[in-house]
């Protein structure tokens, strides 16, 4: 869920129902369907209104401008797996400055980022398979990345928050297990 200052209103994603709905923060009352026929798991908006919406079922993340209902692919698209041009379970998403878009790659034990319009991913965390080295995610489900571009990763399987810095083989552990 994100909130939309510009539209004053409340973007949700509606897994069970397969679509992004938004609906008004004041009278909340009714909603509008603005993505249909998506397995949505994460979201995020940039700063000229970009919506980029993580498909769980296609392994993609989707950028719509506003008033477009088709998307484009702005990660993954080339099915399931495990190559650098694919995700396996993608579930959240972060934008930086740059339109360079983040995934917690979920059964990859990773996160990807894809620069604008680039075809093929670089992994920023993890992806040397599950487990608790600090080479390794398991099960990432959120990322956020500051100005420096260093990255924060919870790392689900290991109840722990990680810290990538930028172009690091490795990360720290910031909060939790120190395994």
């Amino acid at each position: 869920m994100i909130v939309d200052k510009e539209r004053d209103s409340v973007i949700i994603c509606d897994n069970s129902n397969r679509r992004v709905v938004r609906w008004p923060r004041q009278n909340g009352t009714s909603g509008e369907t603005i993505i249909f026929n998506i397995d949505c798991l994460g979201l995020t908006m940039d700063e000229n209104g970009s919506l980029y919406v993580v498909d769980f079922e296609k392994a993609e993340v989707r950028r719509y401008q506003r008033g477009e209902y088709q998307g484009t692919v702005a990660a993954g698209g080339n099915g399931e797996g495990n190559r650098l041009d694919q995700l396996f379970r993608p579930t959240y998403v972060f934008v930086d400055r740059d339109h360079s878009v983040y995934v917690s790659d979920y059964g990859n034990h990773r996160v990807m980022k894809w620069r604008e319009g680039a075809e093929v991913g670089i992994i920023a965390a993890g992806g040397q398979g599950e487990g608790n080295g600090l080479t390794q995610v398991w099960n990432p489900r959120g990322v956020i990345v500051d100005q420096l571009g260093t990255a924060y990763v919870a790392d689900c399987g290991n109840a722990r928050i990680m810290r990538w810095l930028k172009g690091a083989t490795q990360g720290s552990v910031m909060v939790g297990c120190k395994r």
